[in-house]
Order: C-alpha cells, then sequence, then structure tokens
C-alpha cells in the first residue's frame, strides 16, 4: 500500500472492531477501557500494523497464484 492510502473500515465494522477490543481488555486483561480509548487502539492498529498484514495476504496470493499458473503450464504440450 502507498503512504497515502489507507485502509478504511465500514461505521458498523468499526464499531464491532471497537466492542472487541473493549472486550479483550476486560476478560483478558481486567482492564474496563472507554469507546474513545478502544477507538484509538483500533486506530493505531490499522495505521501502523494492518499495512503489514495487508502486504502479506498480497504477497501470498502472488505465490500461490504463481503456483496455480506453473501448473497450468505444465499441461501444455
Amino acid at each position: 500500500m502507498r503512504n497515502k492510502e489507507r485502509i478504511k473500515l465500514e461505521k458498523e465494522r468499526k464499531e464491532d472492531m471497537v466492542k472487541a477490543i473493549m472486550s479483550y481488555f476486560k476478560e483478558e486483561r481486567g482492564e474496563e477501557i472507554g469507546h474513545l480509548a478502544a477507538g484509538m487502539i483500533l486506530d493505531f492498529i490499522v495505521e501502523e500494523l494492518a499495512p503489514e498484514f495487508y502486504n502479506q495476504g498480497v504477497q501470498d496470493s502472488c505465490a500461490y497464484m504463481s503456483e496455480r499458473v506453473e501448473d497450468m503450464q505444465s499441461l501444455l504440450l
């Protein structure tokens, strides 16, 4: 992803993720965090970490497709 491009989340999906972060902190860490704090954590993840996961997914997809193309080329007579 280019630096100027940003992963955009639908409002409902973002709200679900914020709730999941709040739930994680409560269940796993015994801490209650508010909606604002959970939203800030999600924003950090989206801006700083998600691009790495996205890039890895693209690389994995490219490798998979390259293998499939090689399989198809082996069928040529």
